[in-house]
């Protein structure tokens, strides 16, 4: 049914609380830092990595997840690729509650590779907040997503955004382009851990052979901005046309004037 009409289907992005979700003013956060000043981003990186036992290195990359541990959020393609990823130079925080075979598996691999992986079960707001301050990259490896949240807090926090090409994550994020530095994050579309892997691999190699260009990619994630204002003026433009297009738009324009009711 819903394939049927997929011509009237339209699609809105949420918007963000940015009074809560904002690293000049977070109280979470170990240090405030803006576009402006990024100095205070190494200090809640360097704190992340304390909190969490991995050793603190400011030139590696932090690659930072928050998330449910379950099949829609991409957890088992994320399973799959693990082994492969913890052999770059790199680390991982993942954040997140779930299916309990996640919870064992992600929990063993944080246990035998201490220095590259951490690993908390359950929900914890101070350290979801942490984690989008302190992590160099943010990972949403989604099966499917209508919309997301994670992306967008990753923006405003300078973490580039890493994330399978589908629903609200494709429409919000612009793959980068090195060519010219464009973008937002870095994106792929199969649903397997080769092309998360090769994905992930593309942002690390970016990170350490091009500097310059993550902190073009940070400029440009941390000046996109998805207010519930500009979301709110969707809605209501969309509920305009459904109604013009049930009633009519001679109807329409009177009941617009005022004329009926």
């Amino acid at each position: 049914m819903v394939r049927e009409r997929s011509g009237a289907l339209s699609g809105i992005l949420n918007g963000v609380d940015y009074d809560e979700w904002n690293p000049e003013s977070d109280p979470y956060l170990a240090a405030p830092y803006s576009a402006r000043d990024l100095s205070g981003k190494a200090i809640c990186k360097r704190e992340l990595q304390r909190a969490c036992g991995l050793p603190e290195r400011d030139e590696v990359p932090l690659i930072g997840l928050v998330s449910r541990l379950v099949k829609q959020k991409g957890i088992d393609t994320l399973a799959e690729a693990l082994s492969r990823l913890l052999e770059l130079d790199i680390q991982i925080v993942l954040l997140g509650a779930g299916e309990p075979w996640a919870h064992f598996y992600f929990g063993g691999m944080a246990a035998r590779h201490p220095e590259r992986f951490a690993c908390r079960i359950g929900y914890d707001n101070r350290l979801a907040h942490q984690i989008e301050a302190g992590s160099d990259f943010f990972l949403m490896p989604s099966a499917f997503e209508p919309c997301g949240l994670n992306q967008m807090y990753s923006m405003r926090y300078g973490s580039i955004p890493i994330v399978r090409a589908t629903g609200g994550l494709d429409d919000s994020v612009q793959n980068f382009d090195p060519e010219n530095g464009t973008g937002t994050g870095f994106k792929f579309w199969d649903l397997n851990a080769g092309a998360l892997f090769d994905t992930v691999g593309w942002a690390v190699h970016t990170w350490y052979r091009a500097p310059e260009a993550i902190q073009a990619l940070r400029q440009n994630v941390m000046a996109k901005r998805f207010t519930w204002e500009e979301a709110a003026a969707k809605y209501e433009e969309l509920y305009r046309e459904a109604v013009q297009m049930r009633l009519g738009a001679e109807r329409y324009g009177e009941l617009a004037a005022g004329r009926i009711g």
